[in-house]
């Protein structure tokens, strides 16, 4: 049994890799849900009667978001196909390794999203400042759960 006793898991290495694909899984699963919602709030806002009437700076916010939005659809779509493109080739700690890249950069771009549809709705809800004021709220909140915690988390081990 090729089992790493100081993990405390009693797995083979292909159990592990088995366990990780699934966690990757669920978590683009959240992922790719959260970035369908906002990309479909998106496209329909620009057939509303008053999305001609927007300044230049907020279609160009809107693009940023579209963009991003679809990056990171993309991204869930490249891990599934790395994936197929490797499946019954016996390289699932390389497929993993890879999804874990691939997933992480997407949960930074959906946080960016995050941040940039909150800019958008304040600005055109309640003025370009508030826009402002609650992207950089979200910035730092999204840094303080996905970067602040999870590095004291993993210092603390």
């Amino acid at each position: 049994m090729d089992a790493d006793a100081a993990d405390g898991r009693d797995e083979t290495a292909a159990e592990r890799s088995d366990r990780n694909w699934s966690e990757i899984l669920q978590e683009l699963r959240v992922t790719q849900t959260g970035t369908q919602l906002v990309s479909a709030f998106l496209l329909t806002l620009a057939f509303q009667q008053r999305f001609v009437q927007l300044p230049h700076y907020e279609l160009v916010i809107y693009g940023v978001l579209v963009g991003l939005a679809a990056l990171s659809t993309v991204l869930g779509l490249a891990v599934v196909s790395i994936h197929r493109a490797q499946f019954h080739h016996h390289d699932k700690p390389q497929i993993v390794a890879r999804a874990n890249r691939i997933l992480s950069t997407s949960i930074w771009i959906v946080a960016t999203l995050t941040a940039g549809v909150m800019l958008f709705i304040f600005d055109f809800v309640f003025g370009l400042l508030a826009g402002v004021l609650s992207a950089v709220v979200a910035l730092l909140v999204i840094a303080w759960l996905l970067f602040v915690i999870p590095r004291n988390v993993r210092a603390q081990r």
